[in-house]
């Protein structure tokens, strides 16, 4: 019986260092995803972090690891672009990204869709704006008019203070974000399968 135990213990035993030698490799794998982030922010801050020699610092089987937290930080970067925001902030991201895939030939061919959809998208949402203007134009005469009679002071509208307008807007803008958030996403994720598939 005291042979069985013994047995048992033993198998415990190796059991429990098994499991601590695997929470350490979890562990390491985190504070290398939280490097590559850390990493990935400071590249986006302009603190002249050589994306590359922090790289080629890791030990070679943390580098995946390190490679995704540096993919997260950046591709947070690449967003639809606001009204007035340049795509330099994208571009910038899409530039670690090409340092940290060391120019992978399959990396180039999404980050130029990327860029058209940017750029697609700020000209859409400029002609989106240009049109419900217009339309809205067609009716201020008729909303001028009507405040006249109330007011008795006749007044310049413009078709954005129409009561409508910004109902319009905001559904025709959801629906755009919508679609062209879909096509960046997806390639966000091609760029994720790219980078971890060379590691």
């Amino acid at each position: 019986m005291a042979e069985i135990k013994s047995t048992m213990e033993m198998v415990l035993a190796r059991a429990a260092r098994m499991e601590a030698e695997e929470g350490g490799e979890d562990l390491m794998a985190e504070d290398q995803v939280k490097d590559g982030m850390r990493a990935g922010a400071a590249y986006m801050r302009d603190e002249k972090t050589d994306l590359l020699a922090a790289l080629d610092g890791c030990p070679s089987e943390a580098r995946g690891h390190f490679i995704k937290g540096v993919a997260e930080a950046l591709l947070r970067n690449i967003n639809l672009p606001r009204e007035g925001e340049s795509l330099d902030i994208a571009g910038q991201a899409m530039n670690g990204l090409t340092l940290v895939g060391r120019n992978h030939q399959d990396l180039l061919p999404v980050f130029g869709d990327l860029t058209k959809i940017l750029d697609q998208y700020r000209k859409h949402c400029e002609q989106l704006k240009e049109q419900l203007e217009a339309n809205f134009a067609q009716m201020m005469p008729q909303l001028e008019a009507a405040m006249a009679q109330k007011t008795g002071q006749h007044m310049k509208l413009q078709p954005s203070q129409h009561p409508k307008y910004q109902e319009e807007l905001h559904k025709a803008m959801d629906e755009l974000n919508g679609q062209y958030g879909r096509a960046i996403d997806q390639h966000k994720q091609m760029i994720v399968q790219i980078l971890t598939s060379m590691v």
